[in-house]
């Protein structure tokens, strides 16, 4: 029988829930704990590296406002979470060079929203080659790049452009 070793997983899997939404806690709480992953502080917004990642540098990107559909935005607040959205592709072409992305939404429970309550997006990075035989035989997706080294890149990169 063959072993993958993922230590860190038993953080995820012995952890208290949280309350309240992640968004608004690490948006008003620098010190909280999931503020570190937490790369961009934008007008309106916020950019944050998603704690489970499909893909390196997969980030969501989340209005200020706690609202839980799009349709429920304001036209100030699109634009703020739209100008986020592109800072941060050209951000992440510039930082890890992916030949492509998914960008997107899940917008409600049965739609697969984790925080159905503040919507946000989803920017995953992808690379020719990124999906292998692993997720299909061994239903593991390998994540190439620890989140704080990831975090520490984005970081000097938003900082920096």
């Amino acid at each position: 029988m063959e072993r993958l070793w993922a230590p860190w997983r038993m953080e995820y899997i012995t952890e208290e829930p949280r309350p309240g939404c992640l968004f608004c806690r690490v948006i008003e709480d620098p010190a909280d704990r999931d503020a570190a992953l937490v790369v961009w502080r934008p007008e309106g917004a916020v950019v944050l590296l998603n704690k489970y990642p499909y893909n390196p540098g997969h980030v969501m990107v989340a209005p200020v406002a706690h609202v839980g559909n799009l349709e429920d935005l304001d036209d100030a607040q699109t634009a703020d979470l739209m100008r986020a959205l592109k800072r941060t592709i050209t951000v992440l072409k510039k930082t890890l060079k992916p030949e492509g992305f998914n960008v997107g939404a899940n917008i409600g429970r049965v739609a697969g929203a984790g925080m159905p309550d503040h919507v946000h997006l989803h920017v995953v990075p992808r690379w020719n080659g990124d999906t292998n035989f692993m997720p299909v035989l061994g239903e593991v997706k390998v994540i190439n790049e620890h989140l704080t080294q990831t975090a520490a890149k984005l970081s000097e990169a938003f900082s920096s452009s």
